[in-house]
């Protein structure tokens, strides 16, 4: 048995893993799925990436998780990289699934392709509200493109809008790439939400790691939607020691 924290990606929230959750459960381990601060219900959108962090740290602690595996999907792959850096005391590996690797002082918005932030900024400010949605049609063809229209539907209308301030705002990593916790890297071969080729998750996010486990799946960017029991077994093999 292991314990996985599972910690969910941008528009999205703990219940988002459900269908992985299940199917980890049913292979005998212990699942947590935490949700970020700025995406629950009722939380301020006015957050950085430390406040973000904060309810996986407290409820590790609360819980008293140990000799943990931590996993995060997109841009979860920030949060991990800042809880680590807190609790890395008790964390057994670290996986990253299709998700940022952040180099020490940089954002997100560096990290995307160059049409994404100008529309993201322009969203965010007709929005005035502090927070970013995106369109559907890039939901459909970058991050459900794998899927049929109705589920990929289905999954955008569930999601929440997501504070802008945690992709604009300098991440401080400067303690990260010294942790001596061991890494592994999980990418979806269909993933297209940062397109490929130069801008794409591996090896280009990937690399940054060092020496680092590398485990590969078919699929989209979404694939705890369209492929739950493969990816709970992948994670699997990607946290096993």
């Amino acid at each position: 048995m292991t314990i996985y924290v599972l910690v969910h990606g941008a528009w999205q929230f703990g219940e988002s893993w459900d269908q992985v959750r299940a199917e980890l459960e049913a292979l005998g381990h212990e699942v947590h799925t935490p949700t970020a601060a700025g995406l629950r219900p009722g939380d301020p959108a006015d957050i950085s990436t430390d406040d973000a962090c904060k309810p996986f740290i407290d409820y590790i602690l609360e819980k008293d998780l140990d000799d943990f595996v931590l996993v995060g999907h997109s841009w979860g792959g920030v949060l991990i990289a800042k809880i680590a850096e807190a609790l890395a005391y008790r964390i057994r590996r670290i996986v990253f699934q299709g998700a940022f690797v952040l180099l020490d002082g940089q954002t997100v918005l560096e990290n995307i392709p160059p049409f994404f932030p100008p529309a993201l900024q322009a969203n965010a400010e007709e929005r005035g509200d502090g927070r970013v949605m995106l369109p559907f049609e890039v939901w459909r063809d970058g991050f459900m493109n794998d899927a049929p229209f109705d589920l990929a539907k289905d999954v955008y209308d569930g999601l929440r809008p997501h504070p802008f301030r945690t992709f604009a705002e300098p991440v401080d990593l400067e303690k990260f790439f010294d942790l001596p916790i061991p890494k592994s890297y999980l990418h979806a071969t269909e993933d297209n939400c940062l397109l490929q080729g130069e801008w794409g998750w591996h090896p280009r996010m990937s690399n940054r790691l060092g020496y680092f486990r590398l485990v590969q799946m078919p699929g989209g960017h979404e694939v705890m939607y369209t492929a739950p029991k493969l990816l709970a077994s992948k994670i699997e093999e990607a946290g096993r020691d």
